[in-house]
């Protein structure tokens, strides 16, 4: 197939170390690649790719948001994607909803999946009016809020089966790996390795966004002995990092589409501690390749049992479960219905929405 990989520009694909989007479109377009499909990635300079890469601007946007509009980039990409669209068999977005009015423009059929939170008020109007589109999501969780929108299926992400090796945890630490947000609760990570006497490792990046944040609410605590923080980790620093650890803890405050974070353990054979919110039951297994709690009490207990549980049977549900190969044979059914739904279609033919302001939330 003929395919367009439509990528956010904020980040370089994949990104050179937080960037949770980009590097799953990275795993996605290179897999495809390999499996001999035709792909075109539209990305920002930087980029590293076996595909045919359109740069559509010069460099990651987040290098310039201060002195420019990110949108400015994002919609000049938009509209080469519209005009190149011809040359593809599909075009599969990931820029969220930004390309949905260019979207009746395409030459091609079109997917999207969506990797951000559903629950944002305005959204409901929003995707009313364009409820035709096509669209994939990242874990059955994630629709909750939405559940009416133009689903094709769900994909759990995946990542190259060789790109993490399994750990033996003789680090004897427990792992914070992401970025320092409200939403990912650090602050419930280090109590729960203060509760349980374990030290904890931070491997995560602090957006400016957050800064006021860490600043207010988190510097002080890493105060603490038991807190080791290690900064922002690129792929190989994170491989050492999870593989040491006894386990990873993800006492997430959110609503979480996914988690890569998780699968990225799982393939280091490190078993995860993980709040029950948003996709965590779909990715982690009680009991087998994790502990899935509701409290930091529990938490406490999880990380006392953690000899129950076999880092191999860890390593072996990554393999079965969140590598790119499966991703990508999850796809492909996908776009080929797409691709046979569109034979014998009116072009610009979309079913009429439903009125805008049903479920709208406020």
């Amino acid at each position: 197939m003929r395919i367009a990989q439509v990528a956010t520009l904020y980040e370089t694909v994949p990104p050179q170390a937080y960037g949770g989007i980009e590097r799953v479109v990275s795993y996605l377009t290179e897999e495809l690649v390999q499996q001999g499909h035709d792909v075109t990635l539209f990305a920002c300079g930087g980029s590293r790719t076996q595909a045919r890469l359109i740069e559509s601007c010069p460099c990651a946007v987040r290098l310039v948001e201060d002195t420019a509009d990110p949108q400015a980039f994002h919609f000049a990409m938009l509209e080469e994607v519209v005009r190149q669209s011809g040359n593809f068999d599909l075009a599969h977005f990931h820029v969220d909803y930004q390309h949905f009015p260019f979207s009746r423009r395409l030459a091609c059929p079109h997917l999207t999946t969506l990797h951000w939170r559903l629950d944002i008020p305005g959204l409901p109007l929003l995707y009313r009016a364009f409820a035709d589109v096509p669209v994939v999501s990242i874990s059955d969780a994630q629709r909750t809020p939405l559940p009416w929108l133009n689903w094709q299926g769900t994909v759990h992400h995946g990542l190259p089966d060789d790109l993490l090796t399994q750990g033996d945890g003789g680090g004897g630490y427990l792992a914070f790996l992401g970025r320092i947000a409200p939403a990912k609760r650090p602050d419930l990570a280090i109590e729960i390795a203060r509760r349980a006497h374990v030290p904890l490792h931070i491997g995560a990046k602090i957006d400016n966004g957050d800064l006021h944040y860490f600043e207010r609410d988190i510097r002080h605590l890493f105060d603490d002995p038991i807190v080791n923080y290690r900064g922002e980790l690129d792929d190989r620093q994170k491989n050492a990092f999870l593989g040491g650890a006894r386990a990873l803890v993800f006492p997430i405050d959110w609503p979480e589409p996914f988690g890569l974070v998780m699968a990225e353990a799982l393939a280091c054979g490190t078993p995860v501690i993980a709040f029950r919110r948003g996709s965590v039951p779909e990715v982690i297994e009680h009991g087998v390749t994790g502990f899935i709690v509701d409290t930091v009490d529990e938490a406490v207990e999880a990380v006392h049992r953690l000899p129950e549980i076999d880092r191999r049977a860890c390593r072996a549900a990554f393999k079965t479960r969140f590598t790119a190969s499966r991703m990508v044979a999850d796809y492909l059914p996908i776009y080929e219905g797409l691709c046979r739904a569109s034979v014998g279609a009116a072009p610009g033919e979309v079913p009429a929405p439903r009125p805008a302001c049903a479920d709208l939330i406020l």
